[in-house]
């Protein structure tokens, strides 16, 4: 039993003061609340392990994209000796805006993982200064101050238990989706999968752009039955196309920041033989000339260095591998909608 529970379990049984009902009900007390700290406390020491392995994930990652960045330059050099060269540099690029994506991911993880885990470690905190309290009244013999104080503890350790789940919901969540690198189908839950990503891209743009604000509202078929996907290369496209949508809307706010609500809709919607996936955002649009260029490899309307011009020539590709088709629809200056159609008489 924890030392000051203990301490606590110790004065009760001793206490002739007290009936000996009350003395089993108190005791009975501590002993929950040490089953449940001792419960908090493995879960916290899981939820650490995590932070740990999630920290060296992180920094090999980070490695990682900057051997990719020197890999890159190195090809961009033999670019100017031969149409081979040409090609390596090519592979180069397209490997260098999976890692982009990559970023994205990694970016959204931490801020998805970093927030339960500070909910954990202030309840930690907050019990830790209750129990102290409780040790005082305890003292002083102020038993239904004791009893309020252990409510507040019990509560505190529910809310440890709840997000030291939701943060390990996240890690499994990401597993399975790139646990599988050899791009295999699987039947996947789009609604689930397509909010993932989202809410990964925001937390990924947000990493970028501290000044970034846009409201998101999403409307999620509830009959959407499970698609045969590869569903790290669906994610890859939501990722892609919800990024570029938050790029949409922050451009367009950098206009007109007074009088303009930056907003981007993410829809799932089932019909007879397919599923639609809509990412729709007000912003800056797509200028009419260049419309029919925008699936076409290398080509991007954003500043150099912001953009490899790959994002949606890939997504384009993504969707074909899947027999579906990636619609755009666009008003320049008031904003875009990639649409996503995917069969489902193929799963």
């Amino acid at each position: 039993m924890n030392e000051q529970l203990q301490i606590i379990h110790d004065f009760i049984q001793h206490n002739n003061t007290i009936s000996a009902d009350d003395k089993t009900r108190l005791i009975d007390a501590v002993k929950k609340v040490d089953s449940e700290l001792s419960i908090s406390e493995f879960k916290l020491q899981r939820t650490e392990k995590v932070k740990r392995t999630t920290g060296i994930l992180l920094e090999e990652t980070i490695e990682e994209l900057e051997q990719k960045r020197k890999a890159i330059e190195a090809s961009n050099n033999a670019l100017k000796k031969s149409l081979q060269d040409l090609k390596d540099t090519q592979n180069q690029l397209i490997q260098s805006e999976k890692m982009a994506s990559l970023g994205e991911l990694t970016a959204g993880i931490a801020h998805e993982i970093k927030n339960p885990l500070n909910f954990v470690n202030n309840f930690s905190e907050v019990s830790k200064e209750l129990l102290e309290e409780m040790k005082e009244e305890l003292e002083a013999g102020n038993l239904e101050d004791v009893k309020d104080i252990a409510n507040d503890v019990i509560q505190n350790l529910e809310k440890i238990t709840h997000h030291g789940k939701r943060a390990d919901g996240i890690v499994k969540g990401m597993l399975q989706h790139s646990r599988n690198n050899k791009g295999e189908k699987e039947l996947t839950d789009l609604n689930i999968l397509v909010d993932e990503y989202v809410r990964l891209a925001y937390h990924g743009f947000r990493a970028k752009d501290k000044s970034f604000n846009s409201g998101i509202e999403t409307s999620f078929d509830a009959n959407l039955i499970p698609l045969n996907i590869v569903p790290q290369d669906i994610g890859r496209v939501i990722l892609n196309l919800t990024t570029n949508a938050f790029y949409a809307v922050t451009e367009k706010n950098k206009l007109n920041p007074e009088n303009y609500n930056p907003i981007v809709m993410v829809e799932t919607r089932q019909f007879e033989n397919h599923i639609e996936i809509s990412v729709k955002d007000n912003g800056v649009g797509i200028p009419k000339n260049v419309l029919n260029k925008i699936f076409q490899p290398f080509f991007t309307t954003k500043p150099t260095g912001q953009g490899t011009g790959l994002g949606l020539s890939l997504s384009y590709d993504i969707i074909k591998v899947h027999d579906g088709e990636l619609i755009v629809e666009t008003d320049e200056g008031e904003g875009a909608k990639f649409l996503i159609k995917i069969p489902t008489n193929k799963n």
